[in-house]
């Protein structure tokens, strides 16, 4: 077994080697910046890492060329690949919309334990060590305020370089379909946004404590029957799996960035 994980681990290590440079043609790239960890911004051509069928690659690293390392007369572009160690955020356009990501520390321990009937043995240990170990990565700002929040999205099995292969077509439809969001209030600790979590972090406002008593919050039902131990847990899970988090985010979240100190 001891074997079996360290074999593993190792793999896991080789995922993670990559070339520091590249170059490619420049082809009208994508726009946007990069802020390093003394908060300097870069403006440049940012390429992402995946694709709409990895979206988790996004999370890994980006490529990025400031303006001295594009040629457009020879069609060359020299990209620098930078990581959640590297850089606090990078910004793209897609269309005239920004998308924002952001170096936060957070291992997704929930998705680590979901398992299916097609993920069993060594791939299931590799889907677990791929989500626990990222402790560092990028998420992409989905609300920005007092409390921030963020799309996460759970890493398979196989994380290759720079596709799905050999990620069971099942697990990579889950994986897009339902990322995981979690948030920081006011720069603090990042953990899951849950409708639980989201009762509580907005209860030090008037405002929003009010409307929430009320229920004129959808999608923050008050539970009708208060449960402990075993029942509560998985009153909780089914409640949490269940939540349609963008309405909770659009709804509550907003609300109380836009209205409380």
């Amino acid at each position: 077994m001891k074997k079996i994980l360290l074999m593993a681990f190792l793999g896991f290590i080789s995922l993670n080697i990559y070339a520091q440079e590249e170059t490619a043609s420049y082809n009208g790239e994508k726009y946007g910046y990069i802020i390093d960890k003394a908060g300097k911004k870069t403006e440049g051509v940012v390429r992402l890492h995946g694709s709409y069928y990895s979206p988790w690659q996004n999370q890994l690293k980006v490529k990025f060329a400031a303006p001295a390392d594009i040629d457009k007369v020879k069609n060359k572009i020299k990209y620098k690949n930078y990581d959640a160690d590297d850089i606090k955020e990078y910004m793209l356009y897609e269309g005239d919309t920004p998308r924002i990501f952001q170096s936060v520390k957070y291992s997704n321990a929930r998705e680590a334990m979901n398992t299916s009937d097609d993920i069993t043995g060594l791939s299931a240990g590799l889907k677990a060590i791929n989500n626990l170990s990222r402790n560092s990565q990028f998420a992409e700002v989905v609300a920005e305020g007092k409390i921030t929040v963020y799309k996460l999205y759970g890493y398979p099995s196989s994380v290759t370089a720079n596709s799905a292969n050999g990620v069971s077509r099942e697990e990579t439809e889950r994986l897009q379909k339902y990322p995981n969001y979690i948030y920081s209030k006011k720069g603090g600790k990042v953990e899951e946004l849950t409708p639980a979590k989201a009762k509580i972090i907005i209860a030090d406002c008037p405002y929003t404590k009010a409307k929430m008593t009320k229920g004129e919050y959808g999608s923050l039902k008050n539970e009708e029957k208060k449960r402990t131990g075993l029942g509560k847990f998985i009153r909780e899970e089914i409640s949490n799996s269940m939540t349609d988090k963008m309405s909770l985010i659009n709804e509550v979240i907003y609300d109380y960035n836009e209205n409380c100190k």
